[in-house]
């Protein structure tokens, strides 16, 4: 079905909140407000929806590859099995967002918001996870078990209480960035229970009280790791 932007907030304003399978491809939906709104299935390939709200949305399987989506508001949205590949989600509000088994291949997350958000089994490869110019990106509390995070830059990433049992951090870059302000990756409490961090960078990491048992550590940069309190992948308690 396609429909242009002024036809949506058209409808939208009189009530209706079914755009099912719309296609926007290209279209531009700035600084609007669909909190609410159903878009599962929908085309928006390449749209630019920089500062609207989609909160509480449905947008389950919907395709955002490459799309602009800065600031966007997508906190306590469906979004289950989205295509999200190179989309840029910089100082986006994910918060409580449902991500499973979504593709966020190279996606940029720069800066944004994901508190508790659920990303089990997403494709986050060479996803970038690093701070933007004003604020940390935060996935403290987030669910990413199972998630394949190869090669993902999270540099000074708050994961603090994440879930990342079983996922994939193969090369990652967990390491500590002086770019913005000497901040270093905080794992604090992160259960990473059969995770694969075979040579992921790890320098001056904060993985206090982590869950590592059963992590592949192979190859690791463990350089100035802070691991007070935490679970090593023998299942020994390190002091």
């Amino acid at each position: 079905m396609i429909m242009d932007v002024d036809q949506i907030l058209k409808l939208y304003a009189v009530g209706e909140r079914n755009f099912q399978r719309v296609n926007l491809q290209e279209a531009e939906l700035t600084n609007a407000n669909l909190k609410g709104a159903d878009f599962s299935y929908a085309d928006l390939r390449q749209t630019r929806l920089g500062k609207t709200n989609f909160s509480q949305a449905c947008l389950r399987e919907v395709n955002l590859s490459e799309a602009i989506l800065w600031g966007i508001d997508l906190s306590e949205a469906d979004l289950y099995r989205a295509i999200l590949r190179e989309a840029d989600l910089t100082g986006a509000k994910l918060i409580q967002t449902r991500l499973d088994e979504a593709n966020l291949i190279k996606a940029s997350l720069c800066g944004a918001n994901l508190n508790a958000v659920k990303l089990s089994g997403s494709l986050l490869i060479q996803a970038d996870f690093r701070p933007s110019s004003n604020q940390r990106t935060d996935l403290g509390y987030a669910v990413l078990t199972g998630a394949d995070l190869s090669y993902a830059d999270l540099r000074a990433a708050s994961l603090h209480h994440a879930n990342l049992d079983g996922a994939k951090l193969c090369r990652a870059n967990l390491g500590r960035t002086m770019q913005w302000g000497d901040l270093a990756t905080d794992l604090t409490e992160a259960s990473l229970q059969g995770a694969d961090l075979s040579y992921a960078d790890l320098t001056s990491a904060i993985l206090r009280k982590a869950n590592l048992q059963g992590a592949d550590l192979t190859g690791a940069i463990l350089t100035d790791v802070e691991l007070e309190g935490a679970i090593m992948p023998d299942g020994t308690l390190h002091d």
